[in-house]
């Protein structure tokens, strides 16, 4: 009975894990820097769940971060004047993965 219990366990992790979300949290230029902080707190709030920051960009106001959906709710409601873009964190590349023909 304690292995049953032990993989239906383990199986809730992996649940919860893969619900997790790599995202890049951006913010207009006039977005007030505690508007930042607050969304920023919300996701270390989630941080027993696996929500964390895991890159921050000093040029724009954005960040990169680890986020279940239901965070993603809440930083779009913490301003009604600054709504933050939350997309899927890529990978980018500039090279062409077929070549050009002539």
């Amino acid at each position: 009975m304690k292995f049953n219990s032990l993989c239906l366990s383990t199986l809730g992790l992996v649940a919860v894990a893969s619900a997790q979300r790599q995202v890049l949290v951006t913010y207009p230029n006039d977005t007030p820097p505690s508007v930042v902080e607050d969304a920023k707190s919300a996701i270390l709030a989630t941080e027993p769940k696996g929500g964390k920051i895991t890159e921050e960009f000093g040029l724009i106001k954005s960040f990169a971060a680890t986020v279940s959906s239901d965070v993603i709710d809440t930083l779009n409601a913490l301003s009604t004047s600054h709504k933050p873009i939350v997309e899927d964190d890529q990978t980018v590349t500039i090279q062409r993965q077929t070549p050009l023909e002539h």
